[in-house]
């Protein structure tokens, strides 16, 4: 990896933004705290640094803020919103409170730099603007690069060095060319080049496994899901015969599913699979069980005891343990008031023991979502596995809304199926980020053919997502819903209403429970 960004995050909500920006120009970054020492980034030389926004004011009573050395390291830097003040401040310069602005703004380019490179002196252009205090004027040896009606100074730089300062959101959809100002950033000031592929990533980290493994055994908790499938995947690429694969049929999964995982990886991908049929256990344990959190504790607890006798029967006196932590998972434990904190352990179902004996390999700690797809393809996973929506780890169980047993379970799975059959039919499945079935714990009157009915109500569910920490509701033309609920009312014996839910994130949950 012979190029990368640094981001210092300093509490923004977009921070994740920046880095897949950057990571979508194929140049890798990472996200850390700004209390890392000025020894610590000089050793992980980065070939840019950007400061993030962040909900403070540089002259907070509680405010990190840098060793100004952080701006004399020879390395260029690009400060956001936030980060543009704190530069200012450690500058020298004044940083001023009392100008909000929320929203889109009209930006003037009035000196179009390695950073405004494809704009002209003088153009106008949208930007996305969130922040309540602003820089009147430059800090000493810095000038003015853009303006906006309210804001004098919008961008600025350094006249003799490559720090630049945004006092808006180039990472954002609201900024339309923003992906513009941060190509020019990573390519034209830092010189990086485009080698964050999928590909690269896979040679370098079957070398890492192969190196932290050597000839131990290994063992991977496999959900089905696609983070598990990858890191599986990756895994046996690396070392073969030495990794074996315990898949835990809780009995809560959709229609198919395990079929789908034996087939997958037995078949498809030659993996030693080990499936434990343990949906008696499960159901035996959540029968009379109606709380949500109940349910999860539950069904935490069971995987747990489930995995661990598995472990001990199949896993050969495993040193490792495979787990799928994502890089969002290890962003989360990352404080801007302090260094980073112990990285919390994922699990698809319930955090595993910390008495567990293994040591963890987590190969894809460095990616999103959509980067962990892109591996699983140049992996040779089959697309219905890599291109799945997420699917919780309590499975089907927090989709009936009370006691689970087998005959709600058997409702809700082909009704779940139909659903996913028809958005795939309508062409419409990539264009979601998640879609299910829910049975409500109602039941409603019907009328079928000359018979009254009291039969249970389902609820459609599909929105739409970059992360899942916002959502919008999905609007599936009429047909399509139409076509599903008709199906769902003939071919699913014991339903009679289905309804569409049309509710965004916040203020509903993409779950319902």
């Amino acid at each position: 990896m012979d190029t990368k960004i640094l981001i210092l995050d300093f509490g923004s909500q977009f921070t994740q933004l920046i880095a897949r920006r950057i990571r979508e120009e194929r140049v890798y970054c990472e996200i850390h705290p700004p209390t890392v020492s000025l020894d610590w980034i000089r050793e992980w030389a980065p070939s840019g640094i950007v400061l993030s926004g962040g909900p403070a004011s540089v002259y907070g009573e509680d405010v990190y803020r840098p060793d100004p050395q952080l701006l004399r390291l020879g390395v260029p830097v690009l400060g956001i919103c936030y980060g543009m003040q704190m530069i200012a401040y450690l500058e020298g310069g004044r940083v001023h409170p009392g100008i909000r602005e929320y929203g889109r703004a009209e930006l003037t380019v009035e000196a179009a730099d390695e950073l405004f490179a494809g704009f002209q002196d003088g153009e106008r252009t949208t930007v996305w603007a969130s922040h309540g205090d602003h820089v009147d004027e430059p800090p000493p040896g810095y000038r003015t690069l853009a303006r906006t009606e309210t804001l004098p100074v919008a961008a600025f730089r350094a006249a003799d060095r490559p720090v630049f300062g945004v006092q808006f959101h180039p990472e954002v959809a609201h900024t339309p060319r923003g992906g513009e100002i941060i190509s020019n950033f990573v390519f034209r000031v830092c010189r990086c080049e485009p080698t964050w592929t999928a590909g690269s990533f896979i040679e370098e980290h079957v070398a890492r496994i192969r190196e932290q493994v050597g000839d131990a055994p290994v063992i991977c908790g496999l959900s089905g899901g696609v983070d598990s499938s990858v890191a599986a995947a990756l895994v046996h690429r690396a070392i073969g015969e030495q990794l074996t694969c315990i898949f835990v049929d809780t009995g809560l999964l959709r229609k198919g599913e395990r079929e789908g995982v034996e087939r997958a990886f037995r078949q498809h991908m030659g993996m030693k699979l080990v499936v434990v049929d343990a949906a008696a256990e499960f159901l035996s344990r959540l029968e009379t069980v109606e709380d949500p959190e109940r349910k999860r504790k539950i069904i935490g607890e069971t995987f747990i005891r489930v995995f661990e006798r598995a472990a001990r029967e199949h896993g050969g006196n495993a040193r490792f343990l495979v787990q799928g932590t994502l890089y969002p998972d290890v962003i989360e434990s990352l404080s801007v008031r302090g260094p980073s904190a112990t990285i919390k352990t994922h699990h698809n179902v319930g955090g595993l023991p910390k008495d567990m004996a293994f040591e963890l390999i987590e190969p894809l700690r460095e990616l999103f979502k959509d980067e962990v797809r892109n591996v699983g393809r140049e992996l040779g996973l089959p697309e219905e596995l890599v291109g799945r929506h997420p699917f919780p780890g309590p499975g089907l169980a927090i989709r009936i809304l009370g006691p689970v047993s087998e005959e709600q379970l058997n409702i809700l799975r082909e009704a779940d199926a139909i659903y996913l059959e028809e958005i795939r039919a309508a062409g419409l499945y990539d264009d979601i980020w998640q879609a299910f079935a829910v049975l409500l714990p109602v039941r409603s009157v019907g009328v079928m053919g000359d018979f009254r009915t009291y039969e249970h109500v389902v609820a459609l569910r599909a929105v739409t997502s970059r992360d899942g920490m916002t959502a919008d509701w999905y609007p599936f033309p009429h047909e399509v819903l139409a076509r599903v609920s008709s199906r769902i009312i003939n071919e699913v014996r014991g339903v009679n209403r289905v309804c569409y839910d049309v509710s965004s994130k916040p203020p509903a949950t993409i779950e319902w429970e």
